[in-house]
């Protein structure tokens, strides 16, 4: 069985990042990076089915069909994830430990791929999710930043 299993810190307080991993306007800003995924039906709702919708490609119709299981504010983000095509039922976790007042440690697992298609397919989605979390989401954490410091400073 293969896996995608990535660590990520950020020097943002562990809020502003489930912010960006849970607000349905903030998730394509840092997906764009990858497929530009946008979520249809997300809530943090546990058994909220929804779907990650992104440009189709070539043997890829662009539909992600997921399930929430865990949504533990602000620590654990947790749903299945299945190609609307089929393929492999896998699961996809997030996990956030606070480092200190400003520091986030973000570890991602997609967890459940079988055989020589998974295999491939966990190392092309490992790419994109790296690119995703190092290109894509850190500019959305600092935005979300400055406008929270915005706000408080003109409270």
């Amino acid at each position: 069985m293969s896996a995608i299993h990535i660590a990520q810190h950020y020097p943002h307080d562990v809020r502003i990042v489930w912010r960006a991993l849970t607000d349905p306007d903030l998730i394509p800003r840092w997906t764009i990076t990858g497929a530009g995924a946008r979520p249809v039906g997300f809530g943090t709702a546990p058994g909220t089915k929804f779907q990650f919708v992104a440009k189709p490609k070539l043997g890829w119709d662009g539909i992600v069909n997921c399930e929430l299981l865990e949504a533990t504010e602000p620590a654990v983000l947790r749903y299945t994830w299945t190609d609307n095509a089929g393929g492999d039922d896998t699961v996809v976790t997030w996990r956030l430990d606070p480092e200190g007042p400003a520091r986030t440690r973000l570890t991602y697992d997609h967890t459940g791929f079988t055989g020589t298609g998974g295999f491939f397919m966990s190392k092309l989605l490992g790419r994109v999710r790296r690119k995703m979390l190092n290109t894509g989401l850190p500019p959305v954490l600092d935005g979300i930043a400055t406008t929270a410091g915005n706000q408080a400073r003109n409270a």
